[in-house]
């Protein structure tokens, strides 16, 4: 993990990074921070593991919530783009799903996770489905969404 926090820190370099995160409870945040030099990038984040936080203060639509809930490719885009602008930074992730012990009340089974990323030029939602125990559902999420940010963000070639 600290392999690929670097390597994100890196490709970012110049750039903002800001994490909305449900289901990792701040895991993206303590991986990013425990890189020295990390502030140069990551600013922060919002753990919003209620969907009053996600309405409120990252401002995903109560509708959205009421139709889709929480775990849905819908709140995900919204979170990510109510964090980069509540933050003001070049570029969001956002990570909601469900690590376990049970699915929701809109059929979805626990390892249901949507990752959202933002930047201003485009958005992205990805879904996945993990298996494992509630923190291999976590550490997997974690993962997922740093390889999202290097996928969103290619290398640049020296002219």
């Amino acid at each position: 993990m600290t392999k690929l926090c670097c390597e994100v820190l890196e490709r970012l370099r110049g750039k903002t990074l800001v994490t909305a995160e449900s289901l990792t409870g701040g895991g993206i945040g303590a991986a990013l921070t425990g890189i020295p030099g990390s502030s140069a990038v990551y600013k922060g984040g919002v753990i919003s593991y209620t969907n009053w936080v996600k309405e409120h203060i990252l401002q995903v639509p109560g509708k959205v919530l009421d139709q889709y809930g929480a775990v849905s490719q819908w709140t995900a885009g919204y979170m990510a783009s109510g964090v980069r602008s509540l933050l003001q930074a070049d570029a969001a992730v956002s990570v909601t799903g469900l690590a376990g012990p049970g699915g929701d009340e809109f059929g979805n089974p626990v390892g249901t996770v949507f990752i959202g990323y933002e930047d201003g030029r485009k958005s992205k939602v990805i879904a996945c489905h993990f298996t494992g125990s509630r923190e291999e559902v976590r550490e997997k999420t974690i993962e997922a969404a740093l390889k999202l940010i290097l996928e969103e963000n290619p290398e640049q070639s020296d002219p």
